[in-house]
């Protein structure tokens, strides 16, 4: 018992450190955005949402775990180019793309903005003033990733739990009325589109770089052993994993429950912003100023810190501190393009490269029946590239009419789900040919 107990209370810090790192931008945005649509069918809707917004970055942290800690090697399987290329492309895509400048612009619109004079919101250089302070302090949390722990899992963390502990409980015991009509994709599919939507965290891309900063953290506090370290990162998932869906479930309750009080509106973080004035008055718009810009300079700050590890690692002539800096500045200029059209351009990337991460993360788990085959891979990454680029393509109004009518007769199609059957059939097909050459040869 003792031995529980200690190991608990030794770990739980990294395990607080991994679900700041998770709680971005997004993970505060969405959640009452899909609450409002999902209407009566918000139970559904959640549990789709859960699975790629919780299960599956579970399942990618002990994926990544057991790999080493490092994406890169886990994409090797496939082979050494797809390894370079596919990592390279997921950690630019939740770095200085989108994801890290989605933290400045969000900590700007729902932070920082709302405390502003009408007037001055119109203007570019409060945003910009901003996301250049932002970065700076980014940067400074950055620099020396040994003391993340420290700084993040055990400072931010719990004042970011307190501030969402106020929010939900208020919400939860006041509500601001009953649930509307659903809308959209949520009358017909509702689990389907949630499960989509989820897409939108970056969670599962989130997943599988964290490995390498979680791994990095217990190496700079002493722990050297492989299998501790793996048992130690299971843990944190674990964690990260509880307060993810705590924070979703509650946030989804506060848009659930807005429309009466505050009206629609296509925008999670206004739904999110009006409802703590509802809630809280005037407060209410410093304790959501608090949680959105913790929640962000924790995720900026995996994020960044994960893209200038891998890339030194990559290009070991470079210096991590170079690459910080770079990817600081890049992110810097990108926030400052706003956050409608940021989240606009990842949308068609995300649709691309989820399915493939998805698939790569479930194949390396049940890597023990197949020995790494690599044909069980390529097999069922291919045809889910396939589905999945047209995906992206209609999300940019590209449209190839002879493609489209191909795809169409697969099932789930409509809900972006498409790439699902193909994956399974090439897995096993790949499967079929690993037994067959294992057998013969």
């Amino acid at each position: 018992m003792k031995n529980i107990l200690h190991f608990i209370k030794g770990n739980l810090a990294v395990g607080l450190l991994l679900f700041a790192l998770f709680l971005g931008a997004g993970n505060i945005i969405f959640p009452p955005l899909l609450g409002q649509q999902a209407g009566d069918n918000i139970t559904l809707a959640m549990i789709g949402f859960l699975i790629t917004g919780v299960g599956l970055p579970l399942l990618a942290i002990v994926a990544v775990a057991k790999a080493g800690g490092d994406l890169q090697l886990l994409a090797n399987r496939v082979s050494p180019t797809f390894g370079i290329l596919f990592t390279s492309i997921v950690y630019l895509a939740i770095g200085p793309f989108f994801a890290i400048p989605r933290t400045g612009s969000v900590s700007y619109e729902i932070g920082i903005a709302p405390l502003l004079p009408e007037a001055m919101t119109d203007h570019w250089m409060p945003l910009f003033i901003t996301s250049i302070l932002f970065f700076v302090l980014i940067l400074y949390l950055s620099i020396n990733p040994s003391k993340l722990v420290d700084r993040v899992g055990k400072i931010l963390t719990p004042v970011l739990l307190l501030i969402i502990l106020l929010l939900a409980g208020k919400s939860f015991i006041s509500p601001m009325g009953e649930p509307g009509e659903a809308v959209g994709k949520y009358i017909t599919a509702p689990f389907a589109e949630g499960f989509v939507q989820g897409y939108l965290t970056m969670d599962v891309l989130a997943a599988l770089v964290f490995g390498i900063v979680i791994l990095q953290a217990l190496r700079d506090m002493g722990v050297t052993d492989k299998k501790k370290q793996v048992n130690t990162t299971i843990f944190a998932g674990i964690v990260a994993a509880f307060g993810l869906a705590f924070v979703y479930i509650s946030l989804s309750q506060i848009g659930n429950t807005s429309i009466q009080a505050i009206g629609t509106s296509d925008n999670g973080g206004n739904i999110i912003a009006k409802s703590a004035e509802v809630l809280f008055g005037n407060l209410g718009s410093l304790i959501l100023s608090a949680t959105i810009l913790l929640a962000c300079i924790s995720t900026a700050v995996g994020l960044l810190t994960a893209n200038a590890q891998f890339f030194h690692k990559l290009f070991p002539k470079i210096s991590y501190k170079t690459f910080l800096i770079t990817f600081a500045i890049f992110s810097t200029a990108i926030t400052n393009v706003g956050l409608s059209t940021i989240i606009s351009a990842s949308s068609p990337v995300l649709l691309i490269i989820y399915p493939l991460a998805i698939v790569l993360m479930i194949l390396s788990l049940a890597d023990q029946f197949f020995k790494g085959g690599q044909i069980v891979y390529i097999l069922a990454l291919i045809p889910t590239f396939l589905v999945s680029l047209y995906d992206g393509l209609k999300e940019m109004n590209i449209k190839i009419t002879a493609y489209e009518s191909l795809l169409k007769v697969l099932p789930l199609y409509e809900q972006s789900l498409g790439w699902l059957l193909p994956a399974i059939v090439g897995a096993c097909i790949g499967f079929i040919i690993y037994k067959l050459q294992a057998r013969f040869i």
